[in-house]
């Protein structure tokens, strides 16, 4: 039987770099599998469906909620997210790990649905980098714009309720520092009991 995958759980808020780390995590460690969340809002430019969300209507959505198909959701600036329930339980039921990138409402259910989940807060450096990415981004209005950095501000004091915290002043090294929590959390004893209760069931070595 194939040992249990991690779920890595990234969030923070809107601007920090989350998609930007995920992306090169992914990059740098291919053998990490990428969650596909599931959203109402409408693809931005060079999105597409079934490899950076799945688009979906509002209708679609509320069915997944219905039913229970989802492993959490949120409403966010007026658009639905959710992570779809089966293909998360697909891939650590296979041993792989897996990296979600979601907002904090949803990281918080993930936690107490989940609670062997590894959650990273992603933050920035300061409100004013913040604020300098959001608007280099080029794809929010200027009312979308501030009412995310307001948003920021509340979002910044869920990090209490994570395991990490990780700020990106430089991806690289943010994606390191990532990296580094993942192979410490494949160490943990709880991971590793099935190992560990093999070792000890083996004979005495004779001397």
């Amino acid at each position: 039987m194939a040992k249990q995958g991690i779920l890595i759980v990234l969030s923070g808020p809107s601007g920090a770099g989350k998609g930007t780390i995920c992306q090169e995590l992914l990059r740098s460690y291919p053998e990490l599998n990428y969650s596909i969340s599931a959203t109402t809002r409408a693809p931005r430019e060079g999105e597409q469906n079934g490899v950076n969300y799945w688009f979906t209507s509002h209708e679609e959505f509320q069915k997944l909620i219905k039913n229970d198909q989802l492993l959490e959701w949120a409403e966010v600036y007026g658009n639905f997210y959710g992570t779809p329930c089966h293909q998360i339980a697909a891939l650590l039921n296979c041993g792989k790990d897996v990296v979600l990138e979601i907002d904090t409402q949803g990281a918080t259910q993930i936690k107490k649905k989940f609670p062997q989940g590894v959650c990273i807060y992603i933050a920035p450096p300061s409100l004013d980098e913040l604020a300098k990415r959001i608007h280099k981004r080029g794809t929010d209005s200027l009312e979308n714009i501030k009412t995310r950095l307001s948003s920021a501000n509340v979002e910044l004091k869920y990090v209490y309720n994570y395991d990490y915290v990780v700020v990106n002043d430089e991806v690289p090294s943010a994606t390191k520092k990532i990296a580094a929590i993942i192979i410490a959390e494949k160490c943990q004893v709880v991971r590793n009991i099935s190992i560990i209760e093999s070792i000890l069931s083996n004979e005495k070595i004779k001397i």
